[in-house]
């Protein structure tokens, strides 16, 4: 008798409660809609190809409880599904990606990639940490390779090749290098770099009042030469470069949280306004102080544009092109990496990069009126009076006729103008069964990809391996931004033939493997190497470390970009920017790891790797818990978001008997003979995870 009032109480199946039916514009039961992924009308459904309970049949068998909704708005039921289903109705009557209005837009949102990218990367010329001497020491040993941290020990001697508090190597500036402070010398008399400074000369060049420089990112003068930011001070390079990542970190959870409550245009504008003010502030920075606070609200601007354009072209999309549109837009990001050096050559002061980089933004304040709210949002969150007069404009737009309306959907949107909206925070997925297990799995994923990713960077072009062709800051800078690029290939081919779970499966064995054999594999040739008789040298050992290193890089670039992507693909409309700031901000703090172990001049570099790489084994059984979302409709609710559950890596072969039972299966149970006779209203061969073909 306690089961069964437990059972009445929730409403369902045992051991859960449905959200209630009037909630986030959720479905009521019954539902076909072709816009569910996985069909059926699973409420929050098991992961892992357990048995669902099935929902009730009307949205009066809910349960007594009730979210944030007023009990007037649940008496009046779920609107119409015609309206819920964007995917199968709303956007073919619009014309879907074949309107000229949409196309439009999605090149509006690929522009400011091009912007996005040249702020992203700034950090690595206007942080640049330089070589430098005492002025008027003469160019002999007092120039000897000393970088700004100025401290020499037994590691940075045998190593000194490439510092440890760049992610690039700063030993050879060469003809490349430009002298600052008043140094005098122009290219033409940089001198050959000399040995490494004795022991005892450690810190010969930091008893000096003044200090000349030799830049290498083609500026005359950067931050850290700016305010000597060398020696003693050298910390506070490090602090500017958190300041970034950490305005982006906030950015991306607050940001993603108002974009679901009050609209992705009005973040995307007001983050526009704020990071010229901001932006351009940091050009007039009178001292570190300033520009690293100022640094902070620039990252904070620039994450609601990331996030809140990265949304909207998900959302504009129809399934089939989804991959396609937002890997347009970050090759568009990669072209401002490669085009950054040559912007830096061309401004030549660090105050002009600054102010050059964030003026394009000025073009986006035209956005506010030429850019639409998304419609998607609107509809989800029963925003039908706006919805209709946004619909409207996209007929007119696209000269349509709208007698094309062959589903209806602007009759039945006519009934609905009177709802009240319905808006949800990403707090909600608390509640949910799956939904919440999707978003961290995908969050780790995205914090180990980011995370290790400056691990193999570091090896590759760190302390790790001394290579010629990468003492060069620009061999090192295009060496990475080209890695990214083949990953960003690898990614459209795979993508498109194992899906978003396979490939990301796919890739993370790869960061894995490479980290794995990184660890392992390079010791035990340490050991042999060192036997004369083993025909082994150090040079082999380099050479598998950039092996290794490459690989990795390749791999766990993929891990982080399909993590994020993932994300926003089975993310609930209604939450889909809180859903992409939480794995967004895991990228950041995963590529917060990089300054935290400069700024501890590498200590602790092997054990963050060895823990990142078993996160990376984590990671493989924990992709295999993800749905799969390649060609399925965008969920549109938390409701919606349950349906996207666990399903077989490889499909079943033809004439196998698929593990989960129809709905008349069902019945022959009479344990779950409740579940079976709340879902009478779907068809006999529906599963809970969707369709069983006969």
């Amino acid at each position: 008798m306690a089961i069964d009032r437990r059972r009445e109480a929730a409403g369902g199946g045992p051991g859960r409660q449905p959200p209630p039916a009037e909630e986030n514009g959720s479905l009521p039961p019954g539902d076909a809609a072709a816009s569910a992924p996985l069909g059926g009308r699973a409420g929050p459904g098991g992961g892992g190809g357990e048995i669902q309970p099935l929902p009730a049949p009307h949205p009066a068998a809910g349960g007594p409880h009730s979210g944030c909704s007023s009990a007037a708005a649940a008496a009046a039921g779920a609107p119409s599904l015609l309206l819920l289903d964007y995917d199968g109705s709303v956007l073919p009557f619009l014309g879907g990606l074949g309107g000229g209005y949409q196309k439009t837009l999605v090149l509006l949102t690929w522009i400011p990639a091009l912007f996005i990218g040249f702020s992203q990367f700034s950090d690595s010329f206007l942080l640049d940490q330089p070589n430098f001497w005492c002025r008027g020491a003469g160019k002999g040993a007092e120039l000897a390779g000393v970088t700004a941290t100025g401290r020499w020990d037994a590691g940075d001697v045998a190593n000194w090749t490439s510092p440890p508090t760049t992610p690039f190597s700063t030993a050879s500036w060469g003809a490349a290098g430009n002298l600052s402070n008043g140094s005098g010398a122009d290219g033409g008399d940089t001198p050959p770099l000399p040995s490494p400074p004795d022991k005892g000369d450690n810190a010969s060049n930091c008893d000096c009042h003044a200090w000349d420089y030799g830049i290498r990112t083609g500026l005359v003068q950067n931050v850290v030469s700016k305010w000597d930011l060398v020696c003693d001070n050298s910390w506070k390079v490090h602090i500017a470069k958190f300041s970034l990542l950490v305005g982006l970190i906030f950015g991306y959870l607050i940001t993603g949280c108002i974009a679901d409550w009050v609209g992705r245009r009005p973040v995307l504008l007001f983050s526009i306004i704020f990071i010229l003010i901001f932006g351009l502030t940091v050009a007039l920075s009178v001292n570190v102080t300033m520009f690293s606070t100022l640094r902070f609200f620039e990252g904070f601007c620039l994450a609601g544009i990331i996030l809140t354009l990265y949304a909207l072209r998900i959302e504009l999309c129809p399934p089939g092109k989804r991959f396609m549109i937002t890997m347009v837009a970050s090759f568009v990001a990669m072209a401002g990496q490669f085009l950054m050096p040559g912007l830096a050559s061309l401004c030549r002061d660090w105050q002009v990069l600054q102010a050059l980089i964030i003026c394009p933004f000025l073009l986006m304040l035209l956005y506010w009126s030429i850019f639409p709210e998304s419609l998607r949002w609107l509809m989800a969150t029963q925003q039908f009076e706006a919805a209709k007069k946004l619909i409207l404009h996209f007929t007119q737009k696209n000269c349509m006729n709208p007698e094309s309306d062959i589903k209806g959907v602007m009759p039945e949107l006519e009934k609905e103008l009177s709802r009240r909206p319905k808006k949800v925070c990403i707090v909600k997925v608390v509640g949910t069964r799956n939904l919440w297990k999707n978003i961290v799995v995908l969050c780790v994923n995205s914090l180990t990809g980011y995370g290790i990713h400056h691990c193999f960077a570091r090896s590759m072009m760190g302390h790790e391996v001394k290579v010629p062709l990468l003492e060069n800051f620009y061999a090192d800078y295009y060496t990475v931004a080209s890695i990214a690029l083949a990953s960003c290939l690898a990614m459209c081919v795979v993508v498109r033939f194992l899906g978003r779970r396979g490939g990301l499966l796919l890739f993370m064995i790869l960061t894995a493997l490479a980290s794995l054999l990184q660890l392992g594999l390079l010791n035990l040739i340490g050991k042999y190497s060192q036997h004369p008789d083993s025909g082994m040298s150090d040079s082999v050992k380099d050479k598998f470390s950039i092996t290794f290193s490459i690989v990795g890089m390749f791999a766990s670039h993929a891990v982080g970009s399909l993590s994020v992507f993932f994300c926003a693909e089975i993310t609930p409309t209604v939450i889909r920017c809180g859903g992409l700031g939480l794995v967004l901000a895991s990228a950041g703090f995963g590529m917060l790891t990089a300054p935290i172990i400069d700024l501890h001049n590498q200590k602790g570099y092997f054990l963050h790797h060895i823990i990142f790489a078993c996160c990376t084994l984590i990671c493989i059984i924990c992709i295999l818990l993800l749905p799969e979302s390649r060609n399925q409709n965008l969920p549109e609710n938390i409701s919606n978001g349950e349906h996207y559950t666990r399903q077989p890596l490889l499909p079943h072969k033809k004439g196998e008997q698929p593990l989960l039972l129809t709905n008349a299966e069902l019945k022959d149970y009479s344990g779950l003979h409740d579940a079976a006779t709340a879902g009478d209203g779907l068809p006999e061969n529906a599963t809970a995870n969707g369709m069983k073909s006969m």
